[in-house]
């Protein structure tokens, strides 16, 4: 077991982010059976989940004539503009069924309002606007956390960075996540999380 005061954070496994999905991150059924190991290690376990309402403004399809992939601005800055996925009480949105979701202490829904996308666990892209799972660590007494899920270079990245911001000890099981690698994204976030303190285990 792990200490009372280290939590799992699950990022995004979810129907869209799997093999046939939407925006399927290759492989990235296959973390499954150890994710769902770890969790017997962790007194505290947080599964997040993107949950976009279908007129979301990362959607690439809600911009006439951008294609998928495409960068635009928001005002908060640079944005990758997805194919439409994980929308609200879609199949797509859903967890996937392997998952073990009984575990969880606490969902944390993300993405949902229309006009920012939410890569991190604990804030939307303008890097201001709170998910609430750092008050929710915090009065759990949690110091550190462990990452896994979907995707390496996206969602779990964001979320890494924000934690070491907000005074967490932080390691990702970089063998637990799969990354979608757009760009050379994969290298550049992996590079990151190691400059800013992340602990980088397989």
């Amino acid at each position: 077991m792990r200490p009372d005061t280290d939590a799992l954070i699950v990022i995004d496994i979810q129907n869209d982010f799997c093999p046939g999905g939407a925006l399927a991150v290759a492989d990235g059924d296959t973390i499954i059976p150890r994710v769902n190991a770890l969790m017997d290690e962790f007194s505290t376990v947080v599964l997040t989940q993107d949950w976009h309402p279908h007129h979301h403004a990362s959607f690439a399809a809600n911009h006439p004539g951008a294609a998928p992939f495409s960068l635009t601005e928001m005002p908060y800055g640079p944005q990758v503009l997805w194919p439409t996925h994980c929308v609200q009480a879609t199949e797509g949105a859903d967890f996937h069924p392997g998952l073990a979701t009984d575990p969880a202490h606490l969902v944390i829904r993300k993405g949902f309002r229309p006009q920012i996308d939410s890569y991190s666990a604990f804030f939307e892209n303008d890097r201001r606007t709170t998910t609430g799972l750092d008050g929710y660590l915090k009065a759990r007494g949690i110091t550190g956390v462990t990452l896994v899920g979907l995707a390496t270079d996206y969602c779990v990245a964001y979320s890494a960075l924000d934690a070491v911001r907000l005074g967490y000890s932080v390691r990702v099981l970089l063998g637990a996540c799969r990354a979608i690698d757009l760009n050379g994204s994969l290298a550049a976030m992996t590079e990151q999380m190691r400059a800013a303190g992340v602990a980088l285990e397989d």
